[in-house]
């Protein structure tokens, strides 16, 4: 599988709560990184443990907005070798919404880093919408459907 597949069928994934899945599209080190919590998840085992023992039930992704990446590039030298351009290939972000038990929403940010053609490494940001204050009306506008 190409980079964007591996990614496209974790994004699918996550969406469907396939626990199977996304263990076969990690790397055998994986980790989810949660800077908001201060938290490292190793390992799928305690990744399906944790979702499968959500205080209410797993919350649902109900919306993959947009997944960001390219495939690796490649270059040829003056000397006809091949080399990789890095930086790129390996690296994704991704943004959907998630629906907890008790009902509240929040917007998330992935960025995934790729290894061996697996998911390696993820962050995850999952802050609460909120309402604007009124005082820069007159300054923003709103997003459709916001």
């Amino acid at each position: 599988m190409t980079n964007e597949e591996v990614v496209r069928n974790y994004a699918a994934a996550h969406m469907s709560q396939d626990h199977d899945a996304l263990g076969a599209l990690r790397h055998p080190e994986w980790t989810s990184v949660w800077p908001q919590s201060g938290e490292l998840l190793r390992g799928t085992q305690n990744d399906r443990r944790m979702i499968e023992s959500y205080p209410g039930g797993a919350p649902r992704v109900v919306a993959q907005e947009r997944l960001i990446g390219s495939e690796d590039r490649w270059g040829l030298s003056p000397f006809g070798g091949m080399y990789r351009v890095a930086g790129e290939g390996e690296n994704w972000w991704g943004e959907w919404r998630m629906i907890y038990p008790d009902g509240r929403t929040y917007l998330v940010v992935i960025l995934m880093e790729l290894r061996d053609g697996k998911i390696y490494r993820e962050t995850l940001y999952w802050p609460e919408p909120f309402d604007p204050p009124a005082w820069r009306a007159e300054f923003v506008e709103r997003l459709p459907g916001a």
